[in-house]
């Protein structure tokens, strides 16, 4: 396989949905604050501050700062030391001055220094995160600080309007007690995503300081990840990049497009190579480099292969065996098994998922074997030329 170079994915939307990296503006740079900026101190701790924390109902935690965190945005270094806050939620813990360095109120911009002295008065975690829900996971790797899951078609990630049961976030409440919450209440341990039919392997963060230091690897482009897709339509080069900006639609709310010049329009590459071609069908491995919302799918349509059973982007939403085999199309006998259905979701599968393990440095590499519906599809299109 010729790979390209700068295959990485992504910055900072994740993955095909495009999920903002809850990190990003954590990490990116910002000037840094002087003392005399940092905002005027709050109600004054009297007396033991644990004690006084108690009395109002918050917790009381202390933190100095070390050498490895200096400089830090300090929203960053306290939602990494915070876990089950979200980085949101803490934004207003800022803003009621309940963040103390050296007994002085701060913003969420103010870098911090070594040896510096956090103080933070936190209230109850917020109970609005996802319900649990007993949904089977399939675990394709687990350690005190990750998990790798191959997600099934028709689960969506998190819980969204007309999807709040059955969702991913729900069976990781169930599953795990420790979870990163960076994302938000309703996103535990969602570092990026996968669109509601892709299967595949999706990467969750048990703690916050394993949630950003993996989100810096997305933004910073050293994430790897290999999608399979079957196409409809035969594509005309073995290989190549296709490189076109993807906005929202003018006219359909659920779907995106090519589009240039406007204010939602942002950059978007993938590469491609086919894997193995069929009469009217493509196999394809795709690499995107970007990860816009539904970014494989839309530059796929876009030179004229959508991706097999796509509604939004392909015009149909299954694929039976007759269709498969073309065999209206060629003037053959039709049978009674043409009328089944092989696979009623996008041919669309995350096969590969390689990073730098965030707290260790190994590299890791996770690799979920191509769905079942879509092996069926392979094999039914193997028989074309029986």
């Amino acid at each position: 396989m010729n790979t390209p170079s700068n295959q990485n994915s992504n910055d900072q939307q994740l993955d095909e949905q495009g999920l903002p990296n809850s990190g990003s503006d954590l990490i990116e740079d910002s000037v840094n604050e002087s003392l005399d900026e940092l905002i005027p101190a709050g109600a004054l701790h009297v007396g033991d501050p644990l004690q006084a924390a108690a009395a109002s109902g918050l917790t009381h935690m202390d933190f100095e700062v070390d050498e490895e965190s200096a400089n830090q945005r300090i929203d960053f270094f306290v939602a990494m030391k915070c876990d089950g806050y979200s980085r949101m939620f803490l934004r207003t813990v800022f803003l009621a001055g309940n963040v103390l360095v050296d007994g002085r109120s701060v913003k969420p911009a103010f870098r911090v220094h070594a040896g510096q002295k956090i103080s933070i008065d936190l209230p109850p975690i917020p109970d609005d995160g996802p319900v649990p829900e007993n949904i089977p996971l399939d675990i394709l790797f687990e350690d005190q600080h990750l998990v790798i899951i191959n997600k099934p078609a028709g689960m969506v990630v998190h819980p969204a309007k007309g999807h709040w049961n059955g969702t991913l976030t729900s069976a990781l409440a169930f599953h795990f007690q420790n979870l990163s919450s960076a994302g938000g209440p309703t996103r535990p341990g969602i570092v990026h995503r996968l669109d509601r039919d892709t299967t595949g392997v999706i990467a969750i963060a048990k703690s916050n300081e394993v949630h950003f230091k993996l989100a810096a690897q997305f933004e910073a482009r050293e994430v790897s990840k290999e999608y399979h897709a079957i196409v409809v339509g035969m594509l005309d080069l073995d290989r190549d990049w296709i490189r076109a900006p993807i906005g929202h639609h003018p006219y359909q709310r659920d779907k995106m497009t090519i589009r240039a010049g406007h204010e939602s329009s942002r950059d978007a590459e993938t590469f491609y190579e086919v894997i193995k071609r069929f009469t009217g069908y493509t196999y394809v491995r795709v690499l995107p480099k970007t990860g816009r919302t539904h970014q494989i799918r839309v530059h796929l349509s876009h030179i004229g292969c959508p991706v097999m059973a796509d509604r939004l982007y392909a015009g149909h939403a299954r694929a039976t065996r007759g269709q498969l085999l073309r065999k209206q199309s060629i003037g053959l006998p039709k049978s009674p098994s043409d009328n089944d259905v092989i696979i009623a979701r996008h041919a669309l599968h995350a096969h590969k998922l390689a990073f730098k393990h965030p707290i260790t440095g190994e590299a890791m590499e996770f690799i979920s074997p191509i769905a079942d519906d879509m092996q069926a599809v392979l094999k039914v299109l193997s028989e074309q030329s029986k």
